[in-house]
């Protein structure tokens, strides 16, 4: 098929080249940013428009809601130049109540729409290996099962739209505590005279183990805080979860305690490390850093 697809950043540029892969051709926007590879392998038209209407799917994978909206209702965007019968996929991670509003100005063209937010950052995207959570009708979730199985492996229609992103936000609330957790014990480890990699390895055979703890926790002992998933956006993304709980009456003490965590992180200079680099706010508490 001809996929267009807007935002070829960290995440979607390998996500493309998979698509690609799978033998689709990838449409993509002209941007100065564009990498030498995607000018190559893809094919770049002149604008939003253009790709839009020469594709049969739009997918978008841009960093926040107000860039969806700009992309969708902007001025010669995705909406202003559907035509009946194409399918877009939101798999940006963004507000659950914006996705329903967003969702209906598509269906007003004739058009489906999925709302398909992913975890399981870069080097998921690069092995094809994403987890993808999905709303949307079931209809429009089995036309674009094959492009999600070229991107992903743990594929799940979860219910209408929204509900993709609201697992999403589910996602970031679990990942951001577990991160947190394994930076306090890596630092309570290491100011004990325990060595962090040797806790780690230990910890990893028992109830304790988890996919941070493998990752992440070997990202904080060596000092790799590049991303991955940037600090800037695991912000934005407890941001929707404090926002929508608010609005649900819901209480979420320990997502408000990481992103205070993540706050002081930025305040070092840190929204562009990886998520994991929490662990220097706790460090900076304790005194002390792994090693």
């Amino acid at each position: 098929m001809k996929i267009g697809f807007i935002g070829l950043g960290i995440m979607g540029q390998p996500m493309a080249e998979n698509l690609k892969k799978a033998g689709h051709e990838i449409l993509a926007p002209e941007r100065a940013s564009l990498k030498p590879e995607a000018r190559s392998g893809f094919t770049i038209l002149p604008d939003i428009k253009a790709v839009t209407e020469a594709a049969e799917i739009i997918i978008l994978m841009v960093p926040d809601t107000p860039d969806v909206e700009r992309v969708l209702l902007g001025v010669d965007g995705v909406v202003e130049a559907l035509s009946p019968g194409k399918l877009v996929i939101d798999m940006s991670s963004i507000s659950p109540t914006a996705t329903k509003d967003f969702a209906a100005r598509v269906n007003e063209k004739g058009c489906d729409y999925l709302d398909a937010p992913v975890s399981g950052g870069e080097v998921g995207a690069r092995n094809a290996a994403l987890t993808i959570m999905v709303g949307g009708p079931e209809a429009a979730f089995e036309r674009a099962l094959p492009l999600f199985q070229a991107m992903g492996k743990n594929i799940t229609l979860v219910g209408p739209n929204g509900a993709g992103q609201t697992t999403k936000v589910a996602n970031q609330i679990i990942v951001a505590l577990n991160i947190e957790a394994v930076a306090e014990a890596l630092v309570f480890a290491s100011k004990a005279g325990a060595d962090p990699a040797k806790v780690r390895q230990a910890l990893m055979g028992g109830f304790a183990n988890s996919r941070i703890l493998e990752v992440h926790a070997e990202r904080m002992i060596n000092r790799a805080f590049n991303p991955g998933f940037r600090i800037a956006l695991h912000q934005k993304d407890l941001n929707l979860a404090l926002q929508s709980a608010k609005e649900l009456g819901v209480a979420l003490p320990n997502t408000a305690s990481a992103q205070q965590l993540f706050s002081a992180c930025v305040a070092m200079g840190g929204d562009g490390w990886d998520h994991s680099g929490l662990v220097q706010a706790i460090e900076t508490m304790a005194g002390h850093k792994l090693g």
